[in-house]
């Protein structure tokens, strides 16, 4: 289904009763909502279970009209619950999704009410860069001075992350501004009951911010599913399905 918000043709996947507590999922960097089935999959007898592909990512939404920040990026997630008319839910967020929401519930006033949040393998830490990439970091800030544009995006092609490299011209800007932000600060500002999923091999977002978010967040529970990546739904789906079972009282 499609819905337009603030202009940008949505596309969403819609699951069960639509009249059940609702459940909204948000994707992780560039991941289409498909992703997420098993999400549905495993709540939506009892739950209306909705998924979005974001603006840009590899779903079907197009791309933001601009390079948007962090905050571009919750608020088009605040209008789309505007939008879908949803007074009262819970939020749901992998990876980039979880940044999402941390940004969002430390807003000083939301036109609806979130009663708890799922985060899995969430993003919002900021780590220190090794010792040798701040050399690589600081070897580029002095060449890219008597470097040409195209030379400065050769190098960031071939030295940038799997996802910098996949991305358009106009989400790796957007992926410069909305994943550097350090949220730190903001994880107190979490207030709703939050269970967080981690697979305890996470090297993209490590189980220590897992357990950072638990220690931090006043009403956090962490939930780890042994010898699992980034992808910890998908990696070990048994075990996920499990928690979200027990979570959910299914």
């Amino acid at each position: 289904m499609t819905i337009n918000i603030n202009g940008i043709p949505t596309y969403y996947e819609e699951y069960g009763p639509a009249d059940a507590p609702t459940v909204l999922v948000l994707p992780g960097w560039m991941a289409r909502a498909s992703l997420y089935r098993i999400i549905p999959d495993t709540i939506s007898a009892k739950y209306h279970v909705i998924l979005p592909d974001m603006p840009g990512f590899l779903g079907d939404t197009p791309e933001p009209p601009s390079a948007w920040d962090l905050n571009g990026f919750v608020d088009f997630t605040v209008a789309f619950i505007e939008a879908m008319h949803i007074d009262v839910l819970t939020l749901m967020g992998h990876s980039f999704g979880g940044r999402i929401i941390i940004k969002l519930m430390n807003r000083p006033a939301l036109p609806f009410s979130v009663d708890r949040i799922v985060l899995i393998d969430a993003a919002g830490i900021r780590h220190e860069l090794s010792a040798a990439a701040r050399r690589r970091q600081k070897a580029f800030k002095l060449a890219k001075h008597f470097m040409s544009e195209k030379q400065i995006e050769k190098y960031k092609q071939t030295h940038g992350s799997a996802d910098y490299r996949a991305a358009s011209p106009l989400m790796r800007e957007c992926m410069v501004k909305a994943i550097n932000e350090d949220l730190t600060d903001m994880l107190p500002g979490v207030s709703p009951e939050t269970l967080l999923i981690w697979g305890t091999a996470d090297t993209a977002t490590p189980i220590s911010d897992g357990e950072l978010m638990e220690q931090t967040m006043p009403n956090a529970g962490l939930a780890r599913i042994e010898g699992a990546g980034h992808f910890s739904f998908s990696d070990n789906p048994t075990v996920f399905r499990n928690i979200l079972i027990s979570y959910f009282k299914l």
